[in-house]
């Protein structure tokens, strides 16, 4: 078992930078794949980003591509999600997302096995 806990979440201007933060605790990071998805109003949760456990590898949905960055510090057991140049579009509950022993591309495809609460991004046009 591990647990999520988002921050960072918070209201930007369109074109403007926030960096999302999810501190795990519990079973050892490195064991995990580490990825976010989000959920807008009405819609379905979707894939945003997601690290390989050594921090290699990175996955990215292509409406985030060249905007959005994964990085992980297994140190501090802690993934990050850099996102730059926000739109409206993107706003949505963030949720950090675990799957033990597997890859990000498996994240993408089949989705985690652990997730955190949220964090709210607003975006305001």
């Amino acid at each position: 078992q591990v647990q999520l806990v988002e921050s960072g979440g918070g209201l930007v201007e369109a074109g403007g930078s926030l960096r999302l933060s999810c501190a795990a605790s519990g079973r050892i990071f490195s064991t995990y794949v580490m990825g976010w998805f989000r959920q807008a109003p009405g819609k379905e949760r979707e894939f945003v980003a997601a690290i390989s456990r050594g921090g290699v590898t990175t996955v990215q949905a292509d409406s985030v591509k060249g905007r959005f960055n994964i990085s992980r510090d297994n140190d501090k057991s802690t993934v990050y999600l850099e996102m730059n140049d926000l739109q409206p579009e993107d706003a949505a509950v963030y949720y950090c997302a675990a799957r033990v022993y597997s890859t990000p591309v498996t994240m993408r495809t089949n989705g985690a096995e652990f997730w955190g609460k949220g964090t709210l991004v607003t975006v305001s046009s």
